[in-house]
């Protein structure tokens, strides 16, 4: 968040590149700890569906190199992409609807934590093309309302749990399979 700051105190009009670089530099060591996040998490999401997890680590990738693109293009052009965030929030999005079915699922954290990661992360998914086509602003009134339940989910309740808790344990792959059906004998 500060990093942003950084940047957008050189978009309001500060002509110091000196820190419109520091913002740049620290969304980068963002970009690298969404990174490490992904391939943490990984092996426990892999255990529920190794098919619809590793799509998890693939985005916060994609959303780290995104954030790059449009930090190498800040300091080269000294103007920012337009609306360089926005495209930051689709993988974002994206990835933790699949990092929040997949907690709810296996109830790796209490389903009400994942129900509203997956309300938020649906929320910013929608709210980012309707922003990008001029429909809402993401940043002020309605838009903020979509960006609430995610922030909820992503700065107090799963951190909370985590610190308090930590994952729940998997139960076995066999119960996280679908029910088989029974047959006579």
């Amino acid at each position: 968040m500060f990093g942003t700051s950084l940047i957008q105190a050189f978009v309001d009009g500060n002509p110091d590149r000196g820190p419109m670089t520091v913002g740049v530099a620290l969304m980068a060591v963002s970009g690298f700890a969404v990174v490490a996040i992904g391939l943490v998490m990984y092996p426990i999401l892999k255990q529920v569906n190794p098919n619809l997890a590793i799509w998890y680590p693939i985005l916060r990738i994609v959303e780290c190199l995104v954030s790059a693109a449009c930090g190498v293009y800040l300091l080269s052009a000294s103007q920012v992409v337009p609306n360089h965030l926005l495209w930051v929030y689709i993988p974002t999005g994206i990835g933790g609807l699949v990092l929040c079915y997949l907690l709810y699922v296996a109830r790796l954290a209490p389903r009400p934590i994942a129900l509203l990661g997956l309300v938020g992360y649906a929320a910013l998914t929608i709210g980012v093309p309707l922003d990008l086509l001029g429909a809402l602003d993401m940043g002020t009134g309605a838009g903020m309302l979509l960006v609430a339940p995610g922030g909820l989910f992503e700065l107090v309740f799963l951190p909370t749990w985590l610190i308090a808790r930590g994952f729940r344990p998997l139960r076995s792959t066999t119960d996280l399979s679908a029910p088989a059906l029974a047959t006579a004998h």
